[in-house]
This record gives C-alpha cells, structure tokens and sequence, in this order.
C-alpha cells in the first residue's frame, strides 16, 4: 500500500477552467451571464453576517465598500455606497483615504474604479469570475479589426468612436486613442451629440440598444441611420456602401438580461394589469422602449418610482434584484412594482459576488493579503482616462 504520508506533491497546475469554476480567474473571450439562473438560494449562513461586520469594523477607515444596485440584498447590506457603476467609480475616487477599495460589482466596474481611483489605492473584486456578458462581446482584437475595416471604406476619419460605460478598460483606451468618450445611459444623448459635432459617424461600443434607442428616439434619426457591425463576420456583415450611407455604426452586443425583454412583455403586463405603468432601461430593445410609457437609466428608474403617487402601478424592465428591492421598498406607499417578464431573471455574474466570497475577501485583508486586486496597466489607464475625461466635459 502507498505511503501517502511521504508522497511528493504533484506538480499540477489548476486549467483556467478549474480557476473559473474557483472564482479565481476570468475568461474576457467567452459571454458569460447569459443563463437564467432562477430563484437565489436561500441566504447565506447567519454566521457569515456576523464574520462579515467583524472584518469590516477590524478594518475601518481602510476600506470602502461599494455595492451595485444589481447585486444581492446580502451583500448590499455591508456597503458603504450603493449606484449604477460610473458613481461608484467616482465615489471610489473621492475616498483617497480609503487602502482598499472592495467593489461588489463586476470586473469592467472595478477597472473604472482603478482608473479613476489613486495609485496608492488597491481595488479588490470578491470574485473575479464576477463578468459582464456585455462588455465581453467586444475585445480589443476585434475592435482594432473593425477599425481597419471602417479605414479601408475611407470612413475613420469622420467616424468618433463612443463606448458605453459598460466596456473593458481595453475599449475604454480604444476610444480615449482615437478621440472618443465614454458615455452612461444618463447622458448618451449628449455623447453622441458631441460626437456628431467632432465627426459625421459614430462608432457605437459595445450596446447597440443603447446606441439605437440614444439615436432614434433622442436624436431622431431613423433605424436606416444605423447599421450593425457584427464582429463575427468577415468585414463586420458590411458592405462599404453601407458603412458610408450609415451615421450609427452599431456594435452588436447587448445585455443578456435587458435584452430578454420583448414586445409580448410589454403587451402581457398591460393586460394583466390595467393601468400599469411600463418604465424599462434602454438597453432594453428598440421595439420595448417603443413600447414603454418611461425610458431611463437605473438612476432614473429609482427616482421616477420614488416620485410616484401612492397606489401607482409599475412593470419595471431592469434586474430583477433592483426591482424586487424596489417593491419592498414602496410597499407600504401602496405602489405595485412588478417585474415586466414572467421569467424570473437575475443577472448571474453580478450573483457571483455573494456573502462568502466577501467575507473572504474582507478577511483575507484583515490578514494582511490582498486577494483578486484588478490592476490596469499605465498605458491603458492612460488613454481610457483620456475618454472619461471628455465625457465628465460633455455639457
């Protein structure tokens, strides 16, 4: 019989996979988040609660917690600051204070936190397989591919490139090389504007329901104005007599969750409650949005529920953590929040960051070790700041 008291270790090397499945390593190629994962499981161990307010009272001043609205209501309760992804970059920045920045989010997320944030500080995300489906369907490579393609139809150089918030640093830094901004939901109309000014195309990254609900229901262009480039077919599915007649050269991605929402949505919720108010995010599809009664950002959704008039009654087009963390909020204002599909739907990267990999993460630093800090180098940093810089000068 082998003595396994004296063995030699192997020397084996987990596969990137196996680090996946570990949250301890990402995949930026794959689209993840793309399942509809069901209901939560139950909440996590009230131990892990307690572990979690011990690590953050030992730590103090040295950390700072920011919380997406998407994220689990166990894991939004131990943060400091809650908002869509652009403010918690920027209230990151405004802590210098702050050794550690823990960000429940996703990782494109806590790059914008790098960037923005000083060099002193270090940005941790509690589980680095914690991704963006969206922001995964435009690499660097591909994007570079496209811009040979626009230069070889003559139209890079009257066409701006305009990256969603929701982009990797890599696109980010795109962006910021070729004179670009980045834009949010919130002021993608006064991006594109800009944009229009600079140039006579854009090149819209990496949403195109943002972009085409941002041109055609802002601006009034019309759906021929724009184009899709799809990174998957030779010279994007185009033709260069489309990328010349085109002013919105749409990437094709999209979020897996907005996306799900459809036009028999909207229909079934109106008939099954009458009266309801439809209010959706615009990365939702064009033909939802056209739909809608309201259209705005997460930012947005908040407010027009909290200015609502008692007894009102709202189907809400947006991650149903938020939605569900809404109708509890305004229940006993008697306001009817609904999620707007029958599917129950959670966005399942942001659902990675879930109380155990945040007590792991705060108690990992309580030890002195800094686990899963995202880290963008010099240059990248450099140029994608450039972009965040001119979208903070939009008017």
């Amino acid at each position: 019989m082998r003595d396994v008291t004296t063995a030699q270790p192997l020397d084996v090397q987990p596969t990137p996979l196996a680090l996946l499945l570990l949250g301890r390593e990402a995949d930026p190629r794959s689209e993840r988040g793309v399942e509809c994962p069901g209901d939560l499981p139950a909440p996590s161990d009230p131990d892990l609660v307690a572990r979690a307010r011990a690590a953050k009272e030992k730590l103090g001043d040295k950390v700072f917690v920011l919380g997406h609205h998407y994220q689990r209501d166990e894991v939004i309760e131990f943060a400091d600051v809650t908002g869509d992804s652009f403010k918690l970059a920027r209230d990151a920045a405004a802590r210098p204070d702050a050794e550690y920045i823990v960000f429940c989010g996703v990782h494109f997320m806590a790059e914008s936190a790098d960037i923005l944030t000083g060099d002193a500080q270090q940005v941790v995300l509690p589980d680095l397989a914690a991704g963006c489906s969206m922001a995964d369907m435009a690499t660097a490579e591909q994007v570079a591919e496209c811009w040979e393609v626009l230069t070889e139809a003559g139209v890079a150089d009257v066409t701006v490139p305009v990256s969603y918030m929701n982009s990797s640093a890599d696109i980010k830094a795109f962006t910021g090389r070729h004179g670009g901004t980045i834009c949010t939901s919130s002021n993608a109309q006064r991006a594109l504007e800009w944009a229009l000014q600079q140039g006579q195309k854009v090149l819209f990254l990496p949403d195109q329901h943002l972009g085409r609900n941002t041109a055609v229901r802002d601006l009034g262009m019309s759906l021929e104005d724009c184009v899709v480039y799809n990174p998957h077919k030779p010279n994007g599915g185009l033709t260069p007599e489309q990328l010349r007649a085109a002013t919105m050269i749409l990437w094709r991605g999209h979020c897996s969750v907005h996306g799900r929402f459809s036009l028999d949505s909207v229909n079934d919720v109106r008939e099954r409650i009458p009266g309801v108010n439809v209010l959706v995010h615009p990365e939702c599809k064009h033909e939802v949005v056209a739909a809608a009664d309201y259209v705005g950002s997460t930012e947005y959704i908040i407010k027009a529920l909290e200015a609502a008039p008692a007894g009102s009654k709202w189907a809400i087009g947006t991650e149903l953590n938020l939605v569900r963390r809404l109708a509890n909020r305004f229940a006993d204002q008697g306001k009817e929040i609904v999620f707007l599909d029958k599917t129950v739907c959670f966005c399942s990267t942001m659902n990675r960051i879930d109380l155990p990999h945040l007590v792991w993460a705060l108690e990992s630093l309580v030890a002195g070790k800094v686990v899963n800090r995202i880290q963008v180098d010099k240059e990248t940093e450099h140029f994608a700041k450039l972009a965040l810089e001119r979208m903070l000068a939009l008017p």
